[in-house]
């Protein structure tokens, strides 16, 4: 049946057995957002109880344990927590956010985005198979499920020791969800790259779709990666180079093999973080380790009132930088020069404009991904002294960019100028295969080898030989005329003359 509007045009409508499969297929995305997030919840919560129960000294019941899970599962999402027991009695707030941590319900979520965007099979002998949801109902399904089980968890939680602060939870929540189940979406779609929107104007979707863009965002990823790397680097020298300190500071910060246990999952999951950190400090702008203290390489002030922990012992000594401190500068360099060569993979098909463009696009990639990283990796762990831990994003931001722009631009021209000089010298082996001076060779042999038209021979033809007439009985035989002479067989002329001048050369053969 269809519907009619007022101007008498018909609307066109589903089937009803279409009808009948999106509502289940919705309400089972629905419950693998719900499922996605109780999962994460039920990790946390198990590895909370085992340590409570580990613990010779348990301050609460399994209940105070739960709602110290519920707090971790929101603190995953970056909410900021707060702690009202303190020895102050002023409430302190706990938003430096472990980035391990984050990676547990992105995951999950990404997840349930995927397979509720799975097409599904038939469900018996002669019936359709089930239909496949768009992305914007599974991304709205699954959402919906998650940030469900995350305002009861929100709720739960404000009984706890620590709970969360609502508005910090009403924004950090929804984002990572949204920004998992849209990557786990478009993972499912195939990673699809287009077409853009109709709303987008014209010019802007031929100028994104353009290859620059790729270009640019490959090379600014390759520079965030070799950032990171150098934060390990200096993260790693600066542990072992202060082992002693960072092993007492363990050992004396607790004596039972749980909280030890504990204190060893904290570090761990605080290692991203201490990779973002090392890059910061490698980059110039350095950290900052409380209120008005800050880590660089050109001096460390000291900061007394640092809490005893393994990964803050290993911070360089209190005064001037030296010459190792600044050899941390070779970080961003390595950086810069990665963006500059990831940037000239196209040399021989645009200009070095394009390519110095492209380099500048990508140290503006690498930038602003590294104040995304620099932003999510701070925060505070108390009040006055402690309300600040960690770089300034756009400080951190700018650094990226600068650095790698001063170095990438030069680096990618000078690059793009050596690939596209001329060719000079003999054809040998190795040149003939060099990109650039092949299509060059090909163009030549193509116009030496076009075809000449040959003279058309003319070819004597031979008379037919007449017949004689018939002859009457009795009649004398007519005399017999000597046969003509016969032309020789004129030989065959070839259609494409032979190449004079061109020079065949042999192929190289493919490494074995």
């Amino acid at each position: 049946m269809t519907q009619v509007t007022e101007r008498g045009t018909s609307l066109p409508t589903a089937p009803r057995a279409v009808v009948r499969r999106r509502s289940p297929a919705a309400a089972a995305c629905v419950l693998g957002g719900a499922v996605a997030a109780g999962l994460g919840l039920g990790f946390l919560a198990v590895l909370v109880i085992v340590l409570w129960i580990s613990s010779p000294y348990p301050d609460s019941g399994p209940g105070g344990a739960l709602h110290l899970a519920a707090g971790l599962w929101l603190m995953a999402h970056g909410t900021e927590l707060v702690r009202y027991e303190t020895l102050s009695g002023v409430p302190a707030p706990v938003g430096l956010t472990p980035l391990l941590l984050v990676a547990l319900p992105v995951l999950l979520m990404r997840r349930a985005a995927r397979l509720g965007s799975a097409s599904g099979g038939g469900a018996g002998m002669g019936e359709e198979p089930d239909e496949v949801l768009p992305g914007g109902v599974v991304f709205s399904a699954v959402t919906c499920g998650y940030l469900s089980v995350g305002a009861l968890a929100t709720v739960y939680a404000a009984g706890g020791p620590m709970p969360a602060d609502p508005l910090s939870a009403a924004w950090h929540v929804p984002l990572v969800a949204a920004l998992a189940g849209a990557a786990g979406v478009w993972s499912a779609k195939g990673r699809p790259l287009g077409p853009l929107p109709e709303w987008i104007p014209g010019s802007v979707r031929r100028a994104i779709a353009r290859p620059r863009y790729a270009l640019a965002l490959r090379s600014g990823a390759a520079g965030v990666l070799v950032l990171l790397g150098g934060g390990v680097l200096l993260v790693g020298a600066s542990l072992a180079w202060h082992g002693a300190e960072t092993q007492s500071s363990f050992l004396t910060l607790t004596g039972v093999w749980s909280g030890r246990f504990a204190v060893l999952l904290l570090a761990l999951a605080l290692i991203p973080n201490a990779m973002v950190w090392g890059a910061a400090y490698g980059l110039g702008p350095g950290f900052a380790v409380g209120a008005g203290v800050t880590v660089t390489p050109f001096g460390f002030p000291g900061a007394p009132a640092l809490p005893r922990f393994p990964l803050l012992a290993a911070l360089p000594p209190e005064g001037p930088g030296t010459p190792v401190t600044w050899a941390a500068a070779g970080v961003p360099v390595a950086a810069g020069l990665v963006v500059g060569w990831f940037a000239v993979r196209r040399a021989r098909e645009v200009s070095s404009g394009e390519t110095a463009l492209t380099a500048a696009l990508g140290a503006v990639v690498c930038g602003l991904a590294m104040a995304g990283l620099a932003a999510a990796s701070a925060g505070p762990l108390g009040s006055r002294a402690l309300a600040g831990f960690g770089p300034v994003w756009w400080a951190v931001g700018g650094a990226a960019a600068g650095w790698t722009l001063v170095l990438a631009v030069p680096l990618a021209v000078g690059v793009h100028v050596w690939r596209t000089r001329p060719a000079s010298g003999g054809v040998g082996e190795d040149a003939w295969h060099d990109s650039g001076v092949r299509e060059l060779r090909w163009a030549a042999l193509r116009r030496a080898a076009q075809p000449v038209a040959p003279p058309v021979p003319v070819v004597a033809v031979a008379p037919a030989e007449p017949v004689a007439p018939p002859v009457a009985a009795g009649a004398p035989p007519e005399p017999v005329a000597p046969p003509e002479p016969v032309a020789p067989p004129v030989p065959e002329v070839p259609l494409l003359p032979p190449v004079v001048g061109a020079r065949v050369l042999a192929r190289r053969r493919p490494p074995s």
